[in-house]
């Protein structure tokens, strides 16, 4: 174990700026921003190569109305980007931008952005939340997930404990050996059916849309899940024509051809998911397929013995003893090569959903090394039991000639065989834990890895920093038949220094007022600083200012005084807070 912590030491502190899960890098136009122009096209570029949907852009206006635009395709740049072509007419305001793709690694990233064309606008649409999933689909598609992790470890592990353990009868593993190759194809199935609405966000029953599961298919997921459906239906097929014919293969055929589908097998998985993205792909695939093959001989092979307990020798249980230990050792080295890869640095395993989920798998495989090394010390001392009991006593010859010899020495008590409940027990409790690192394997290839969590955050950090506009709307009223509306004020930035003041005023109907004079003014009472008038100008449907200086942080008093005719005005204010 302290050649395992040094080795991910070593890992970590010398670990690459990749990532397993696409993190967004740039935005053109960038988030936030306010143009004077609108933009022909939204540009999105990724640290990795995406997928797009056919909904993978959302483009609302300012009154949260959605915009007919094109549709998703890749940049020039290449697969690691995503554009959308725009309506040639973009009105004045704030749009927002709600986009969907599917990572390398299969997995839908999803997030949102916003941008102005002349100025900023309070009417936006709220920008989409970070989960965008249907709670239904998803629920499904995870415990489709799980069913299937589960159902190819009892399959492969069953298998491996009869090829190497030999138990004497394999009648009662039959039938758990025919319910996980039925489970594993019908959650395959569900798998395949809900990847459509899993990587859309979308009801369940999206996939009866036409065309679905015909772009499913087309999708490397997609194929590697039909190219596993395809796998089992052979491995039935051949099965089933030997027990028709009544024919049982020689030994090491058997074992050849279990060997030839289950390394394929196995790569359905891994070719589908982190290891298939980032740094390192073929080596990390290779580490991926023996982690799962792995898994599944000691955590499948584990509940075949439980399985055949009362049954079994004890040199089928020293066997699987071996064959458990070799299992751990393969687990332990590329379990740590993950780790590395998938975290990153030794921040992210407490920063990041996926570090904490990584902790609450090894905390869990803690518990399961414990109870095998109880299942491990009762075989070796059932075994030294056995060779004690079996050992035949020492002769000694007797004398020609002289006194007789004293009389033998009584042998030495047998050990106590260990009692087989203690076995049961240390079994039971591995089975029990091994569902639930089962469940944590699963959660985590759906979780964004440490390394893309940190970019992720890396690259958003710039645009958290960008200093937010400030808007204002102060109500007024003349007391005449229709004089009344509100006048909505932005500074751009909202924060000391200099800034830009845009103003917009709006009539009793709610639609843009023109009016022949506008005065705003700013005052800081606390420091006795003002009336400072932006003069603001007409810009022919909104006033403006580009330079006007804040010189101070608090709550300033804005003042807008509105002439809305030659005799009639009104003085309205409202409390704005500007930052440092």
């Amino acid at each position: 174990m302290l050649v395992c912590a040094g080795l991910l030491l070593l890992l970590l502190g010398t670990a690459a700026p990749a990532s397993a899960h696409a993190a967004l890098r740039a935005t053109d136009p960038g988030d936030g921003t306010v143009l004077r122009s609108a933009p022909r096209q939204v540009t999105l570029t990724f640290t990795e190569s995406v997928g797009l949907l056919t909904d993978s852009f959302r483009v609302y206006d300012p009154r949260n109305r959605r915009l007919r635009t094109g549709p998703a395709e890749h940049a020039p740049g290449g697969p690691a980007t995503a554009r959308v072509t725009l309506p040639a007419e973009l009105a004045t305001g704030t749009y927002t931008v709600a986009w969907r793709v599917v990572s390398a690694d299969s997995h839908p990233v999803s997030g949102a952005l916003t941008f102005s064309v002349g100025h900023r606008t309070a009417t936006t649409a709220a920008p989409a939340p970070e989960d965008t999933e249907n709670p239904a689909t998803a629920a499904l598609y995870n415990i489709a997930r799980w069913l299937a992790y589960l159902a190819v470890a009892l399959l492969l592990g069953t298998a491996a404990f009869v090829a190497y353990c030999r138990p004497p009868k394999t009648a009662p593993l039959r039938t758990p050996v025919l319910s996980a190759a039925w489970a594993l194809v019908a959650s395959t199935a569900v798998l395949f059916v809900l990847r459509a609405p899993y990587e859309e966000g979308t009801s369940p029953l999206r996939f009866l849309s036409p065309g679905s599961l015909a772009r499913t298919a087309t999708t490397r997921p997609g194929a590697l899940l039909l190219a596993r459906l395809a796998l089992l239906l052979l491995a039935g097929a051949g099965a089933a024509l030997l027990r028709a014919r009544r024919r049982r293969l020689p030994r090491r055929i058997t074992l050849a051809v279990a060997a030839a589908l289950a390394l394929p097998l196995a790569l359905t998985w891994t070719a589908a998911e982190h290891a298939s993205a980032g740094i390192q792909v073929p080596l990390a695939i290779a580490s991926a397929t023996l982690h799962l093959l792995a898994m599944a001989a000691w955590l499948g092979g584990l509940a075949a013995l439980l399985r055949t307990l009362r049954r079994t020798s004890l040199a089928t249980v020293a066997r699987f003893s071996r064959l458990a230990l070799a299992s751990v050792t393969v687990l332990v080295v590329t379990g740590v090569y993950q780790s590395w890869r998938g975290l990153g640095s030794w921040q992210a395993l407490t920063d990041t959903t996926y570090g904490r989920t990584l902790l609450a798998k090894l905390a869990a495989v803690t518990a399961l090394l414990l109870a095998a090394a109880c299942s491990r010390a009762w075989t070796t001392r059932a075994a030294k039991t056995r060779a004690t009991a079996s050992a035949p006593p020492a002769r000694v010859p007797e004398p020609a000639t002289g006194p007789p010899l004293p009389p033998e020495p009584l042998p030495p008590p047998a050990l106590p065989h260990p009692p087989f409940e203690t076995l049961r027990r240390s079994v039971l409790a591995e089975a029990a834990v091994g569902v639930v690192v089962l469940a944590l394997t699963t959660l985590l290839t759906s979780t964004v890895p440490g390394r893309a969590a940190t970019e992720a955050t890396r690259t958003e950090a710039p645009t958290a920093s960008v200093p937010t506009a400030s808007v204002t709307t102060i109500p007024f009223a003349l007391g005449t038949p229709g004089g009344h509306g509100k006048v909505q004020i932005t500074l751009d930035p909202g924060r000391v220094g200099r800034t830009s003041v845009q103003a917009v005023v709006y009539g009793p109907d709610g639609g843009l007022s023109t009016v022949p004079e506008l005065r705003i003014t700013l005052t800081l009472r606390a420091q006795r600083i003002g009336p400072l008038d932006t003069k603001v100008t007409d810009r022919g449907g909104y006033w403006a200012t580009d330079s006007f200086d804040l010189p101070l942080p608090g709550t300033w008093t804005m003042k807008a005084t509105v002439r809305v005719s030659e005799l009639d005005q009104v003085t309205v204010s409202a409390p704005v807070r500007v930052a440092r």
